[in-house]
């Protein structure tokens, strides 16, 4: 065979013609023809990702136009003999870099971590024999044989089933266990409706079957996710560009004032060119916030711890930012706003009341409830009955994980809602030496019930105990279990179960019945053909209910201007029942519009515009693929949407990836998920991601309030070094001092600004617009405001203190220039509430910061070595008392503006 034959229908081709186009037959290849075949198609792997190389993303790290401005600084500083202030320079440079690439550095693994989920051997027929051998040696053509709980190795077009089920929700977001068979289907099917094909990284929930192998590695459904996801290009981060912004503004400051400076001195005041290129040295330094990307890395850092307590794990620190600007989520259902564990809600016995059924998930715990009043099951026959029924016509298993606190379920997702149901009345099947199973028939997709042989250990009584569609049910019985006793099945009665079917199914419940009938005490085996007069028990109604605080976080999201869309692979009705229980739309919006909901086949066959409509204003999908889910956050990110897209499944990871914040489940959600996410929650709650939100949004706050606050400080010394050449002043500050002021007090300050909390309810504010830079010209005044007060009463300290000597003048500006930007730490805490009413005490770290920047900078000029070092000279407790004194008056003029510009409304920062 020297080629494949490629198609993407083989679900919609006969089993036989299916094993002709693939030369091969049911009793499998010889090896000859795997060896040739492999030549062709490779191995059944994903290949992995080359790891990103440490060096080029170290050296990454100097591509900023700050660092390069940074390097010619110490150049300067070089050859001009100020070699301190050039290792010092050197010095900052190498910090913040080392910082960057801890924060960066991270494993690219989308794509290798496909390979975890995949099997490593398979049940493969071989010259008409089975063998097991490893999956990666399949070839297209192998024939395999699949069973109860294997994984599958391959995609695969089945040929024999025998009650196949098979469990797809990580691949194809549809919930409960898929029957197959073996009949061809239209070419148009989704892939969640190719009953007839099983899908490699899937597994067997029941049945057995034999299949022939259409695809492995990359030519298989889940290769293809594994194709997109590295074919996606990774776009800087919403902070990244806002950062690459700021660094760009601050360097045009810089860059502009060292110029201004050159040309006032050079030009106009005569300078010698040494003189003068010390002068600019020193304003371009001051210019230049050594200390930002340092300061915005522990801004985010902060961000992503607090976000990790409260469950939300950061693996892309510059995420923490843009949550707080997100405007879109799209989320999957199933283990998102859903918990993945089927309920029964509620029981309908014929001729009585419904039963509620309390209780969530797998945790055997409720209570069976009419009128809001509890019914104990051992009074009630009838309910008693119907749940011995699904106790015993069951193979699911339940049991307590001591570890994770929780229940974990083996089996069948609906017989274990049953099997839950049944112990919450105190009815266990592996603990009871009443009833002993005698003979089991599995769930057929032709008969659409499972039955199982029972008998009464102390009587020898026996009877079979029937469960499956309610129609078929409903079929084969000839009478009803009611509260009166066995009655003959009227057609009144029956009217009343249809009923009650048609309303469990508009609420998106998957209705079952239950019955059951006695037989000969010889009887030792059951058969399709002996399950006929049946007495009908009752039916049962199951969903996977929605999280229990989902509808108010959703309800947070829509107040803090945030549209939750649900984009799932399951059915368009429960999706929309889900899409109503949850608040995603309310029964006012579902009157209001023609179409709430929508499918994959309707998208398809939508235009352009009508996509590009249906995207931007219906908020339910249902039936989806990864392509379009992919699609649909694209095409709302081309709208101007900053999209974060939730998930747990591989049929998530392209999307999760090509969103702005991809947020994956933690527990539930698979490696594929979890390593194409930038943020994974760890209890899979979708309340979390409106938590991670409201972080999200003070990170941003506090990054602005670091950048304004940077920017006032440099902006005060360049416009005192400005101001002293242009009255004929001597250099007020040299480069040194400047660099002491900058890495000293401004980290100090920086970092604990960065650690301010929340001062409002930023959950009720619109997002964060995404072209908002951090620096705008909003705060404009308020910064000229404060550099302007700074400026002043840093001269007038120089003015005041120069006639004592140049050293004692310079020590007098640096003094008052650290203790002016010491009160103004106070007043960028909240660019919106003065500081007494959010509390002068309230943030412990911010008066920690204000102890050891003065204790370190009286320091630098009270101990003889270091003013030595700094040139600075010691002043008299007297001199430093007035200094601090006068340094506060920034602090009121803050507070000043504050109060008028936030009580006329002037601005809105």
């Amino acid at each position: 065979m020297t080629d494949l034959p490629q198609t993407a229908s083989w679900h919609s081709i006969s089993a036989e013609e299916t094993l002709n186009r693939l030369q091969t037959r049911i009793s499998g290849l010889n090896e000859k023809q795997v060896e040739e075949r492999r030549r062709v198609a490779g191995w059944n792997e994903i290949p992995q990702v080359e790891a990103a190389s440490w060096l080029l993303l170290y050296v990454k790290q100097f591509n900023s136009l700050l660092v390069l401005i940074l390097l010619v600084a110490a150049i300067i500083s070089w050859f001009t003999g100020h070699k301190v202030d050039a290792f010092v320079i050197l010095g900052i440079v190498l910090l913040n870099s080392i910082i960057g690439f801890t924060q960066e550095y991270r494993a690219e693994k989308a794509v290798a971590s496909l390979r975890k989920i995949l099997v490593h051997s398979a049940k493969v027929f071989r010259n008409g024999e089975l063998v097991q051998i490893p999956s990666r040696e399949i070839v297209p053509g192998d024939v395999i044989f699949l069973e109860e709980g294997d994984n599958i190795p391959a995609d695969a077009r089945v040929i024999e089933s025998h009650n196949l089920r098979a469990v797809e929700a990580s691949l194809t977001g549809e919930s409960l266990p898929s029957a197959k068979n073996t009949e061809p289907l239209p070419a148009s099917a989704m892939l969640a409706d190719r009953k007839n094909m099983v899908w490699k990284g899937t597994f067997i929930a029941g049945g057995s079957a034999r299949a022939v192998v259409t695809g492995t590695g990359m030519n298989t459904a889940i290769g293809s996710i594994a194709r997109t996801i590295s074919g996606i290009k990774q776009e800087p981060t919403n902070f990244q560009r806002k950062t690459k912004t700021l660094a760009r503004q601050m360097a045009i400051l810089a860059i502009s004032s060292s110029t201004v400076l050159f040309i006032t001195g050079y030009f106009i005041r005569k300078m010698e060119l040494e003189e003068i290129l010390i002068f600019t040295l020193a304003a371009l330094v001051s210019a230049i916030p050594e200390g930002l990307p340092a300061i915005l890395s522990i801004v985010l850092a902060i961000g992503a711890w607090r976000m990790t307590q409260r469950k939300a794990i950061i693996r892309e620190f510059t995420a923490t930012e843009t949550l707080g600007a997100i405007t879109a989520i799209i989320t999957d259902k199933t283990g998102t706003l859903t918990q993945n564990s089927l309920t029964i809600k509620k029981i309908f016995i014929p001729g009585r009341m419904e039963y509620d059924v309390t209780g969530e998930g797998w945790e055997p715990v409720g209570h069976f409830m009419q009128h809001q009043v509890v019914i104990e099951n051992a009074e009630d026959n009838s309910l008693q009955k119907l749940l011995t029924i699904a106790a015993y016509s069951n193979n699911s298993g339940i049991r307590h994980n001591p570890e994770k606190n929780s229940y974990e379920m083996a089996g069948d997702p609906t017989e274990g809602a049953l099997h839950a149901a049944a112990r919450k009345a105190g009815i266990h099947p592996n603990k009871s030496a009443t009833i002993r199973k005698m003979h089991d028939l599995p769930f057929n997709s032709v008969n659409k019930f499972r039955a199982t042989l029972c008998e009464w250990v102390k009587s020898g009584r026996k009877e079979v105990f029937v469960i499956g569609a309610p129609e078929k049910i409903l079929e084969l019985s000839v009478k009803a279990m009611t509260a009166k006793g066995e009655m003959e099945f009227t057609e009144t009665l029956k009217e009343e179960i249809k009923y009650k079917m048609e309303e469990w199914s508009g609420k998106a419940m998957r209705v079952l019945a239950l019955a059951y009938r006695e037989v000969s005490l010889d009887t030792k085996q059951i058969n399709e053909k002996d399950l006929n007069r049946l007495v009908f028990a009752g039916i049962t109604g199951m969903l996977d209910p929605p999280r229990p605080d989902v509808k108010e976080s959703v309800e947070k999201c829509r107040a803090a201007g945030i549209r939750v869309i649900m984009a799932t692979g399951d059915h368009i009705n429960t999706a929309i029942a889900i899409a109503k229980a949850t608040g995603i739309f309310t029964e006012e919006e579902a009157l209001q519009k023609e179409t709430i909901a929508l499918t994959e086949k309707q998208l398809a066959e939508m235009d352009e515009q009508e996509f590009t409509h249906a995207a931007s204003t219906i908020s339910v999908f249902a039936r989806l693929s990864p392509d379009m889910k992919l699609r649909i956050a694209e095409r709302l990110q081309q709208q101007g949407e900053l999209v974060a897209m939730t998930g747990d499944g591989v049929n998530d990871a392209p999307a999760l990836r090509k969103a702005d914040v991809g947020i994956a489940m933690g527990i539930m959600g698979t490696d594929v998920a979890r390593d194409a996410a930038q943020v994974v929650l760890a209890d899979d709650n979708f309340s979390t991601i409106v938590h991670a939100i409201e972080e999200g949004r003070i990170v941003f706050t506090n990054a602005r309030q670091n950048s304004f606050f940077l920017l006032t400080t440099n902006f005060a010394e360049i416009l005192t070094l400005i101001s002293a050449i242009a009255v004929g002043l001597p250099l007020p500050l040299i480069a040194t001092q400047i660099l002491w002021i900058n890495l000293v007090t401004d980290g100090t300050v920086g970092i604990a600004l960065s650690t301010e909390p929340g001062h409002g309810d930023v959950l009720k504010e619109k997002p964060i617009r995404q072209k908002e830079n951090i620096l705008n010209f909003s705060v404009l005044p308020f910064l000229v405001i404060n550099a302007a007060v700074m400026t002043s009463l840093a001269l007038s300290a120089f003015y005041y203190f120069l006639p004592s000597g140049i050293e004692k003048a310079r020590t007098a500006v640096f003094l008052s220039l650290v203790f002016t930007q010491l009160f103004n730490m106070f007043n960028m805490r909240s660019l919106k509430q003065s500081v007494f009413s959010i509390g002068i005490f309230s943030n412990k770290y911010i008066n920690l910061a204000l102890l050891v920047s003065f204790i370190l900078q009286v320091s630098v000029v009270e101990i003889p070595f270091l003013s030595e070092i700094f040139r600075l000279q010691r002043l008299e407790i007297s001199e430093l008392a007035s200094l601090l004194g006068m340094a506060s008056i920034v602090l009121f003029f803050g507070e000043g503006y504050k109060w008028l510009t936030f009580r006329f409304k002037f601005r809105e920062i």
